[in-house]
């Protein structure tokens, strides 16, 4: 299969929207940490920043993914270190077992060194063993759980609980 890694446009919204709801459902069946959705407004500033990025199988749009360079109220002092962070992958179900978390990285790396930063880091749901153990498989090491400081501008699944953090070295 033919991987690109674009920009998401606005017209692609609707169909991020759909894998958003697949994700949902999917996380539901094999756990009890799911996303609780997203604010259509926060993926259009997202867009608008040039952060948010659709994953092309052959031409057709397979998976997302957004980044940051801050997260200070996940990652906390580490934040002072540089690094990007990856949030909210979701693969369409038909493109499971194409290894796009791997494409993400290589996108990743490639973007962190080109910025001079140090980490890419990811977080999921506490607990989330078999996706922490994904991670790691993919060269994520795992630091520990922590705690959010949930404001109102992060996504709602921040709000409760304890979250996973994993990152890599470029």
């Amino acid at each position: 299969m033919n991987i690109q890694i674009e920009p998401t446009r606005i017209d692609d919204l609707d169909e991020i929207f759909h894998l958003y709801n697949e994700a949902i459902a999917y996380q539901k069946k094999v756990g009890n940490n799911h996303w609780l959705g997203f604010e259509r407004e926060m993926v259009e500033q997202e867009l608008a920043e040039n952060r948010h990025f659709k994953i092309l199988g052959n031409g057709h749009i397979i998976g997302t993914f957004l980044y940051t360079l801050s997260d200070p109220l996940i990652w906390k002092d580490a934040n002072a270190i540089p690094a990007i962070y990856i949030h909210r992958i979701a693969t369409n179900p038909v493109a499971r077992g194409n290894n796009l978390v791997e494409k993400i990285i290589e996108w990743s790396k490639a973007f962190a060194a080109a910025n001079q930063l140090q980490y890419i880091r990811i977080d999921t749901g506490a607990g989330n063993d078999r996706l922490i153990n994904y991670y790691i498989k993919c060269g994520f090491t795992y630091l520990g759980d922590t705690k959010v400081d949930y404001t109102p501008d992060l996504p709602l699944h921040y709000k409760d609980g304890s979250f996973a953090l994993l990152q890599l070295a470029v």
